[in-house]
C-alpha cells in the first residue's frame, strides 16, 4: 500500500493508494475507464460497455459488461457495489452486492443488475452502472473446537434485540 497526499481547497489530504493494472477488453476507445467522481469518493464508477442499449424490464436481471479487466496486488479485493442514485430513482441495484473481484481473476468485470422498479430501465453504453471499492482482506485459519466462548448475546439471531 502506498501513501499519497492530495491537495484540495488549500488543504493537504492524506490517502492510502494501491497500484492496479487495468486492461481494456472491448476497446473502441470510447468507453471511459473507472474513475473517482469526487476527491473523497471511496468508490470508482464503472461504466457499461455495450454495442446497443439494453432494456431491463421490471423484475429482470442481466449481466452488463464493463469492457475492462484488472490485476490487483495480492491481499486485495475489488468490491462491486450499487450506485445509490440508480437504486433510489429507478429501483435498479445489483443482485450480488457486494460482488468480489479476487486478486487472481483476470477476466472481464461484469455487473449483475436487477430492476426492482416499476418501469423498464434502459442501460446505455458508457452509463455509470456500479461502483468499485478496493479493500485489503484477511484469510481465516479455522481451529475446530468442541465449545465456543459464552457471550451475553449467545445464539440470539435475526431480530433478537427487537424489531
Amino acid at each position: 500500500m502506498l501513501y499519497q497526499t492530495y491537495h484540495y481547497n488549500n488543504n493537504t489530504i492524506p490517502m492510502h493508494t494501491i497500484n492496479v493494472k487495468i486492461k481494456r477488453i472491448r476497446h473502441d476507445g470510447t468507453n471511459p475507464l473507472p474513475q473517482y467522481m469526487t476527491l473523497h469518493a471511496a468508490g470508482m464508477d464503472l461504466s457499461a460497455c455495450l454495442s446497443e442499449d439494453l432494456v431491463l424490464k421490471p423484475g429482470a436481471r442481466t449481466l452488463v459488461p464493463t469492457g475492462i479487466a484488472i490485476e490487483l496486488p495480492e491481499g486485495y479485493e475489488a468490491q462491486i457495489r450499487p450506485r445509490s442514485g440508480l437504486a433510489l430513482k429507478h429501483g435498479v441495484t445489483l443482485v450480488n452486492s457486494p460482488g468480489t473481484i479476487d486478486a487472481d481473476y483476470r477476466g472481464e468485470i461484469g455487473v449483475i443488475i436487477i430492476n426492482h422498479g416499476e418501469e423498464p430501465f434502459i442501460i446505455k453504453n458508457q452509463e455509470r452502472i456500479a461502483q468499485m471499492v478496493f479493500a485489503p482482506f484477511i484469510r481465516a485459519i479455522f481451529e475446530e473446537a468442541a465449545e465456543l466462548g459464552d457471550t451475553q448475546r449467545g445464539a440470539g439471531g435475526f431480530g433478537h434485540t427487537g424489531r
